[in-house]
């Protein structure tokens, strides 16, 4: 199936093109340096469009204006005269409804489009947000994020302003199910993305701050509660530079051990790398959990019971894919028996604290 994307190199553009590939859609590609002539043949070979061209900032605001009415009578004349039939997805903005520059574009061209005869379902999208959005532009989100993981100032005029948001990977796949569909588009019906998310902006900062605080810690992960703020945690970290990510790592003669990610509510995830015949651990838990798991080389895994002696050895090598249960109580160890080095992921389900550290020896 063939999809052409107007305003392609645009934020939601170019998101929407990447889904559309890894879900095997066939993308035209059409952006401001394209060609008349090329988007007549796309409008010729396309079986749906979705209309993302327009203007959404300029200093002069008829610029606005004309800009969005202008591109809209194109996309309609083109499509009537080519490819009258094919149906149309127009987004659109929550905007459309306030007396602004912007939204009595956005008003404009959506009474354009159902004026005409064409096929079309127009969304309006509210506050998106998501990787590759251009902060200090027009969105909140992208600014706050970029800001604060560069530890630049944000401005907040209303701090108890609630922003309604749309998720990009939502929108994206919500606009695939209406490709894929045999809908019908209703005439002058108002679309908006099933998945909303309601965040005041002092509540948007005091989150995106908290992730900040949570990575540059020895905690590395937040605590995250709901879906947006997965969605927020996610896109934060697209604007972080590599080196905000701190990590506790210890080298010797053994080999190293190195603390990957931590979080108060899921544990922490290490990796353990050991030379030939060295033997690690030597110490039990009694409420701590762990597991092993080798993914390079080959590990004997000895646990004793230290009440009873019960010996539980497992030989694992990473061809084995093998998950290793930590028992409580029980004292371990990892022997590298293989002739390289081996790795080892390990996770446990609380981070050391040196004041409560469960760590005996016997």
């Amino acid at each position: 199936m063939k999809i052409l994307i107007t305003g392609s190199n645009g934020f939601i553009g170019k998101n929407l093109s990447l889904i559309l590939k890894e879900n095997h859609f066939e993308v035209f590609e059409y952006d401001i340096n394209n060609s008349d002539d090329e988007l007549i043949y796309f409008i010729k070979e396309c079986d749906f469009i979705v209309h993302l061209a327009g203007v959404n900032r300029d200093i002069d605001i008829n610029k606005i204006h004309d800009g969005n009415i202008d591109i809209a009578k194109k996309m309609i004349n083109l499509v009537s005269k080519y490819n009258k039939d094919v149906k149309i997805i127009v987004s659109s903005s929550v905007q459309a409804s306030l007396d602004n520059a912007y939204g009595k574009a956005k008003k404009a061209v959506e009474d354009l489009f159902f004026a005409s005869s064409l096929n079309v379902f127009i969304y309006r999208l509210s506050n998106v947000f998501g990787k590759w959005c251009r902060p200090n532009y027009n969105s909140v989100c992208a600014t706050f994020c970029y800001n604060i993981a560069h530890d630049l100032p944000i401005e907040i005029h209303d701090e108890n302003k609630i922003i309604h948001f749309n998720y990009i990977d939502d929108i994206c796949y919500e606009f695939i199910d209406v490709i894929k569909s045999n809908k019908i588009p209703i005439k002058n019906n108002i679309l908006k993305i099933n998945k909303t998310y309601d965040c005041s902006l002092k509540n948007l900062a005091d989150l995106i701050k908290n992730f900040k605080k949570d990575i540059e810690s020895d905690r590395h992960l937040p605590i995250i509660c709901n879906d947006f703020e997965l969605k927020l945690f996610v896109t934060f970290c697209d604007y972080l530079n590599d080196n905000k990510y701190s990590l506790n790592y210890v080298k010797d003669e053994r080999g190293y051990f190195k603390e990957l990610y931590k979080s108060p509510l899921y544990g922490q995830i290490s990796i353990n790398m050991s030379y030939p015949n060295i033997i690690k651990g030597g110490h039990y838990h009694t409420y701590k959990k762990e597991i092993f798991y080798v993914v390079k080389g080959k590990c004997l895994i000895s646990q004793k019971n230290i009440f009873n002696n019960n010996l539980i050895e497992n030989i694992v090598q990473d061809k084995d894919k093998e998950m290793i249960n930590i028992l409580p109580n029980y004292e371990h160890t990892i022997t590298n028996i293989g002739d390289t080095y081996s790795y080892t992921l390990m996770w446990i389900s609380h981070i050391f604290n040196k004041d409560d550290s469960d760590t005996f020896k016997k």
